[in-house]
């Protein structure tokens, strides 16, 4: 009995997370809305936004292709994350996660001594947490400047393309 009771819990929870999942890729309809929107602050910059669910990396990887798509769509070549601003648990995919945990102990309690091992089981049911990822980028023309936060814009986008 207690088998079907956690097959029942894990089935379900497997049902909730697949209701709330990552939208395919899209500009943002609607102010809570998954997808990206962008913001021009001077000629050259932009503010970048994806709003998705789960874990942060994906969030950031779509970030990343409309700063790119942007960049060449104004007509530059490079792009340069100036700023980056990640909301979303690390663990924030959700889903059925088990975790286990073994203690030992002993002790005296009154006029009795006992000792034991326990095990305990654990799922995480909450389901894909709302994630988001900001980019600011400053844009450029010719060859990308040196540095872990440029990119070339076209090198993105074909990567985008290999993954997707």
């Amino acid at each position: 009995m207690k088998r079907l009771a956690i097959v029942t819990i894990a089935v379900s929870a497997l049902a909730l997370t697949a209701c709330a999942s990552l939208a395919p890729y899209g500009r943002q309809m609607g102010p809570n809305g998954q997808g990206y929107s962008e913001q021009q602050i001077e000629r050259d910059r932009f503010r970048v936004s994806y709003n998705g669910v789960g874990a942060p990396g994906p969030v950031d990887g779509m970030a990343l292709r409309r700063a790119a798509e942007l960049t060449v769509e104004q007509g530059y070549d490079w792009f340069e994350v100036t700023q980056r601003w990640i909301d979303g648990r690390p663990g924030g995919a959700g889903g059925v996660r088990p975790s286990v945990s073994v203690g030992a102990g002993s002790g005296r309690y009154g006029g009795y001594s006992s000792s034991g091992v326990g095990v305990g089981l654990g799922f995480d049911l909450s389901g894909p947490q709302p994630t988001s990822a900001t980019l600011e980028i400053l844009m450029g023309r010719g060859a990308a400047p040196r540095g872990p936060e440029a990119y070339d814009a076209r090198s993105v986008l074909d990567s985008a393309r290999r993954y997707n």
